[in-house]
């Protein structure tokens, strides 16, 4: 077990080294749609790559997840097959999102071993993930 301390060491760490691999300018949350985030998550638990909606007004939130759950077959047939589509996912802090998202189970950002395959699968999928938002965004932000 890992104190507080060590856990916030390891995961700076793993952050630094993934920035440092890859100098990849990421979209994340420069959509310039403020609705919509793209995120890397690793925990203890899992690494996942996603695409948030979130807004305070659910009709908004749900407007453009509709927007996103319109281009489902296109996005699971050319980009992300394996992607989850959830319109109510909690995420740790209590907050609701909705998110479509692809996701390794077992691994472990505690785990140095675990890093190299984190790296890669964060890395080409948020590319898929970043290729699908740019190909679509203008229909997401209409």
């Amino acid at each position: 077990m890992f104190s507080r301390e060590e856990s916030k060491k390891l995961t700076q760490e793993f952050w630094t080294s993934f920035g440092k691999k890859y100098e990849q300018q990421w979209i994340l949350y420069n959509t310039k749609i403020k609705e919509v985030q793209l995120k890397f998550t690793f925990n203890r638990k899992f690494a996942q790559v996603a695409m948030d909606v979130s807004s305070a007004d659910s009709v908004i939130q749900e407007y453009y997840y509709e927007k996103l759950i319109s281009l489902k077959k296109i996005f699971k047939a050319e980009y992300l097959p394996q992607a989850i589509f959830e319109e109510n996912y909690l995420l740790p802090e209590g907050k609701t999102v909705s998110r479509v998202y692809v996701q390794l189970d077992n691994v472990n950002i505690h785990n140095k071993n675990d890093w190299p395959v984190v790296q890669k699968f964060l890395t080409e999928n948020m590319l898929k993930m970043e290729k699908f938002f740019r190909d679509f965004e203008d229909f997401i932000k209409s």
